[in-house]
């Protein structure tokens, strides 16, 4: 498990997260990863993949409608390789 250290905390913001911990009944480090993990983690939180998915099925796409457009891509797609940028 990985440890974080938090320098230059204002005495104020270390109190009211002392407070905030003592409400919720846990340690301050506890209370303090529980808001990391809050904030870096929501609980409702759409991912990606899942929204895209979602979304094409609500307009009834299939597995073969991405095919024929993956097929289509690929005629048209410039099959060039990339030329690196210059920066004169």
């Amino acid at each position: 498990m990985a440890a974080v250290t938090i320098r230059n905390l204002s005495e104020a913001a270390h109190r009211a997260l002392k407070a905030r911990a003592a409400q919720h009944n846990r340690s301050t480090e506890a209370e303090i990863r529980a808001i990391l993990e809050a904030a870096v983690l929501p609980e409702g939180r759409v991912r990606l993949g899942t929204a895209l998915s979602e979304a094409s099925r609500k307009m009834g796409l299939t597995n073969a409608d991405i095919e024929a457009f993956q097929e289509a891509l690929e005629q048209v797609r410039d099959k060039r390789p990339a030329e690196p940028l210059k920066f004169d």
